[in-house]
């Protein structure tokens, strides 16, 4: 299964991006799939999931702002962000995840190419 990333860019502080992860080889129905950042310095982070079944979840620093959603037909699961912050600047990765035994989400294959989004005025 690969998942690829695109769709990031430069952005004003405030403003929209959508980010893409397109995913071969496998459905977006049957996956868990999550959204990961990682600033310069700083560890990579979940920042939002989707399950198989369609639940979502996302970090307390992008909950009211980013929303995870895909596109069945298209195999494609979609990062809607708005009301960007400077701290939001980071390269963003899809992947593939699944809970260990205490519940944590965890990255599942390896990683694709990320998406640059840099937020700045």
């Amino acid at each position: 299964v690969q998942l690829q990333a695109s769709g990031g860019g430069l952005v004003q502080p405030g403003g929209s991006l959508r980010l893409n992860c397109a995913v071969s080889g496998s459905t977006v129905s049957v996956n868990d799939i999550g959204w990961y950042r990682q600033a310069p310095g700083k560890q990579r982070e979940l920042v939002a999931r989707i399950t198989g079944g369609g639940s979502t979840g996302y970090a307390d620093n992008v909950k009211g702002r980013f929303t995870i959603s895909r596109d069945n037909a298209k195999n494609t699961v979609y990062l809607q962000m708005n009301s960007l912050k400077l701290e939001d600047t980071a390269v963003y990765y899809c992947s593939r995840i699944a809970q260990n035994l205490r519940w944590n989400w965890l990255p599942v294959g390896g990683w694709g190419q990320g998406t640059q989004v840099t937020v700045s005025s």
